[in-house]
């Protein structure tokens, strides 16, 4: 269940939550490699069919992943192997634009006309130069393969079959099945194109002198960090068929027969410790514009607001709203309105924004000291609880939704609604972003040991993080000396 289908039946009006909206004069960081190593200028990127695709859809892309990530030192580390991975790919004469995306999200792409793009959260998620070599020299096999617009092209044809089978068809199970059909095509056919991106970065890769093997490393990090991420550290090993990325297991063990064709472990150059120290302060998780989720607690500074969710719950912090969800069927969303023009919070509440709405449950209430509203929804099957509360002009919206509630459902609504309240002024001073810190072990220490002094993450979980990032086991001891990553405000 997807928290934008449990949803699907309130209308919103939404604002962005954060104090201030992206500046409007976004500029991509300018980090291009080529065989020489040159800066290019926006208009040197190669041209070519769906080159325009690139340049029209990258002002979207910088706003859609928070803006532009300024670091000079990772700038540097990305100008540096992008120009290497140029030189050894199979068009050394491409020139690419890279910007860093100011993201906690875990990701990389490319766009057509050597536009690639990596965030501040898959650069933290690495751990040495190879691998996030790996991560660039795949997403240059794509811009080199057209990928982009071979997608585009099924995605089109998909479409079209789409809207004609819905236009000629009169037995719906037929057109489902049609339909589903041609998902599966174009799902299997973006399949191949990462299989095919992953065989020829890693060759890049090896061509570069970097360790062929860091591509394998990195997906398995990625797939320990998606676990890391779920509710309970769980998620499902079955292969996902309309998925555009192949099950993670068989890219890791493709990755690895890929490079085993070029040599044993143990050949090429990771650089770690200059990778690692180039990651020294990088901001980590949420963006302060956006507020701040601590385990189970979201905070923001700025407005000087805090509310918690109740155990089972994982939260997801974005621009536009707080979204959490639990195993129990339980959608939620937290996001800000304005109330200029409304009288009352009551007047909000019944002036249309949701379907469904059942008007004898409004009734104003008080959330520690402040006014608020609450009223319950039933509409396409989903049941819904909606608390409003007010801080000047704007009020903060609790939506829970479920398809089957319980006394469950109501009461997780009424404790996450409960928990709203300002921060005092000594809270909002303490609150600090998270940032990536780079320490120096001392010899004989564990990550059990390192990992105490972690922030920003629930107790029992630091562990668990700390030998993801660093990709160490628990009871490891270290080298004099050793770097490792912690999390730190």
């Amino acid at each position: 269940m997807t928290l934008s289908s449990a949803l699907s039946g309130i209308r919103t009006s939404l604002r962005i939550l954060t104090v201030s909206a992206v500046t409007a004069a976004l500029v991509a960081c300018q980090l291009t490699g080529s065989a020489n190593q040159s800066a290019q200028k926006p208009g040197s990127l190669r041209s070519g069919p769906g080159s325009d695709v690139g340049a029209r859809e990258h002002p979207r892309v910088v706003a859609t992943y928070g803006g532009v990530y300024k670091d000079g030192k990772a700038e540097t580390a990305i100008a540096r192997v992008v120009g290497g991975l140029v030189a050894a790919s199979e068009d050394p004469e491409a020139h690419y634009r890279v910007t860093l995306l100011n993201s906690p999200a875990v990701n990389a792409f490319a766009l057509p006309g050597g536009y690639l793009y990596v965030t501040r959260g898959l650069l933290a998620l690495a751990n040495d130069t190879s691998e996030l070599a790996a991560v660039l020299s795949h997403e240059m096999a794509h811009v080199t393969a057209r990928h982009a617009i071979k997608r585009q092209r099924q995605a089109e044809e998909a479409e079209f079959v789409t809207k004609v089978m819905t236009n000629i068809g009169k037995d719906q199970q037929t057109i489902d099945a049609a339909v589903k059909e041609k998902q599966v095509q174009f799902a299997r056919f973006s399949q191949e194109q990462e299989l095919e991106a992953d065989d020829v970065g890693v060759r890049t890769l090896a061509g570069a002198g970097y360790d062929p093997y860091a591509a394998a490393r990195f997906l398995n990090t990625m797939g320990q960090f998606a676990r890391y991420q779920q509710l309970g550290g769980e998620t499902s090993s079955a292969p996902d068929f309309l998925s555009s990325h192949p099950n993670t297991p068989d890219r890791i063990q493709r990755a690895v027969r890929s490079a085993r064709q070029i040599g044993a472990p143990g050949i090429g150059l990771n650089g770690r410790e200059a990778y690692l120290t180039s990651l020294d302060g990088m901001l980590f998780g949420d963006d302060p514009l956006e507020g701040y989720v601590r385990g189970r607690q979201f905070l923001h500074k700025g407005l000087g607001i805090s509310f918690s969710v109740p155990k089972g719950f994982v939260l997801e912090n974005s621009a536009e709203a707080v979204l959490a969800s639990n195993n129990s069927g339980t959608a939620m969303r937290f996001d800000g309105a304005d109330l200029t023009g409304y009288a009352s919070l009551t007047d909000y509440m019944l002036s249309g924004w949701i379907n469904g709405l059942i008007d004898n449950s409004v009734r104003p209430t008080t959330i520690n000291g402040l006014p608020a509203v609450i009223g319950s929804a039933i509409t396409d099957g989903w049941s819904f609880r909606i608390g409003v509360v007010r801080i000047g002009l704007t009020g903060y919206r609790f939506i829970f939704a479920n398809r089957s509630p319980t006394a469950v459902f109501t009461r997780d609504f009424e404790k996450s609604l409960g928990s709203f309240r300002q921060l005092s002024p000594t809270e909002q001073a303490r609150l600090n972003p998270l940032r990536v810190k780079i320490i120096q072990a001392k010899g004989g220490e564990t990550a059990r040991k390192l990992a105490v002094g972690m922030s920003g993450v629930e107790p029992s979980r630091r562990l668990e993080l700390f030998t993801i990032l660093n990709q160490v086991k628990a009871n490891q001891r270290f080298k004099p000396g050793e770097l490792m990553k912690v999390i730190t405000d």
